[in-house]
C-alpha cells in the first residue's frame, strides 16, 4: 500500500461513506454556497436525490487529489 493510500485511509474518518452538502462544506472547509457550486459544476461526483445531493467520501477524496 503507497504512502498515499494509507493518509487516504486516515481522512475524514468521523464523517460516514455518503455526505451531504453541510458535512462536505465541512470537510472542505468551505461555505456551503461554494459547495453548491462545486457539485452544481460536476468538479466533484454526486447524485441528487428529491432536492438532496449525495455525495461519495471517495469522491470529495479524487477531488482532493485533482487539485493538488
Amino acid at each position: 500500500m503507497s504512502k498515499e493510500d494509507m493518509n487516504h485511509q486516515v481522512l475524514f474518518t468521523d464523517y460516514p461513506d455518503i455526505v451531504n452538502v453541510e458535512q462536505l462544506s465541512a470537510m472542505l472547509g468551505i461555505s456551503t454556497k461554494t459547495a453548491y457550486k462545486l457539485l452544481k459544476e460536476e468538479k466533484i461526483k454526486s447524485i441528487h436525490i428529491e432536492g438532496t445531493y449525495r455525495i461519495a467520501k471517495v469522491h470529495v477524496l479524487k477531488y482532493l487529489e485533482l487539485s493538488e
